[in-house]
């Protein structure tokens, strides 16, 4: 804190005396009376970007440049008429308190961002308990519900049983999903993540995602066109993983059954792209600027979900360095494409990319 006081007292008197040096050159064409307002807006200028002792140390410092070098008789702090010295009284006067006045505007603006922050960081909790209450206890009630099922009915066909270890199934794998979710947004809220890269086999990855995700697509399609062609890269593997799964997972949870998702990989000269597409409904067109949002939902959105996937999915992509964007197909449904710059351990691209 000491060292950025003495920077700011710093460049406050070098921007004070190169901006005098300046006038000096000028000063039989422009007059001392306009040295007097440039560097009066000068420290204005200065109000409005440093602490309030910088700023007042500045004005002074101007002041006596103005009536050292600029004021007739110069080269003296004699000022030889009344006017003169009325206008220097004033200059001082002005330059101290549009510095302070400056300060206490910035001062006001921070605790009103810093309440509206405050607002914000309330309403954020609010919107999280409140995702919480639905998203954790209607898996946790279905665990519960089915075995207190088993555990009080003994005679329960295979069938049954069956059925209700398939429900605890999926409502653990929901459950586990909402803490991943809410995990990795902590992490990305709180600036730690770093990307821990590895050579990677990106079919291998995709591959492992569609039969990890096929218990939760239902009937719909969900095709990865693999390239063999495709080198290793260097990449975070589980960062890859969560961006690519809460894309798919989004496009499961929120596209009519029958719908195809599609998969595709293409390499490149510095990294490769990465194209996720469906045939469902797409987004509406004021919605697609927002998708990215925390706990956004769609209007036409099915019930559910905590809003925290492409979120997610943003951040981590923020963090390899790379880029997504969303778009409606002009055929019909959504369309993801990501690029992750990324060295490869071989020289394999689509030439017409």
């Amino acid at each position: 804190m000491r060292l950025l006081k003495v920077n700011q007292y710093l460049l406050s008197f070098g921007l004070v005396i190169a901006t005098s040096i300046g006038c000096y050159f000028l000063s039989h064409v422009i007059g001392y009376q306009v040295v007097a307002l440039i560097l009066m807006v000068l420290v204005s200028v200065l109000a409005m970007l440093l602490d309030i002792y910088p700023v007042l140390a500045a004005a002074m410092l101007s002041a006596v440049i103005w009536n050292f070098f600029f004021i007739p008789p110069t080269y003296t702090l004699h000022i030889g008429t009344p006017e003169d010295a009325l206008m220097f009284l004033m200059y001082f006067l002005i330059a101290s308190i549009n510095a302070v006045l400056t300060y206490k505007i910035r001062e006001f603006e921070k605790r009103a961002r810093d309440r509206e922050e405050k607002e914000k960081t309330i309403k954020l909790y609010n919107t999280i308990l409140n995702s919480l209450s639905h998203e954790l206890r209607t898996p946790l009630a279905t665990v519960i519900g089915a075995v207190d099922t088993i555990k009080s009915s003994k005679e329960l066909s295979e069938e049954i049983k069956d059925e209700l270890i398939e429900e605890i199934d999926v409502a653990a794998i929901r459950l586990n999903q909402q803490v991943e979710n809410l995990l990795n947004m902590g992490r990305i809220e709180a600036g730690v993540l770093k990307p821990k890269p590895d050579w990677c086999d990106l079919n291998e990855i995709i591959n492992a995602l569609v039969i990890k995700l096929k218990s939760e697509q239902g009937n719909r399609n969900l095709n990865f066109s693999q390239t063999e062609s495709v080198p290793l890269f260097w990449i975070d593997r589980f960062m890859l993983e969560q961006i690519l799964t809460n894309i798919i997972r989004n496009g499961l949870q929120h596209t009519p059954e029958s719908t195809t998702i599609l998969i595709n990989i293409i390499p490149q000269r510095e990294g490769f792209r990465v194209q996720i597409e469906d045939d469902g409904p797409g987004f509406q067109q004021h919605d697609l600027k927002r998708v990215f949002d925390k706990f956004f939902r769609a209007d036409n959105a099915k019930t559910g979900g905590t809003g925290l996937g492409l979120s997610i999915v943003k951040g981590f992509v923020d963090a390899l360095q790379g880029t997504v964007e969303v778009m409606n197909r002009p055929g019909g449904g959504a369309r993801f494409q990501l690029y992750f710059p990324s060295k490869s351990n071989s020289f394999v691209y689509d030439e017409n990319e």
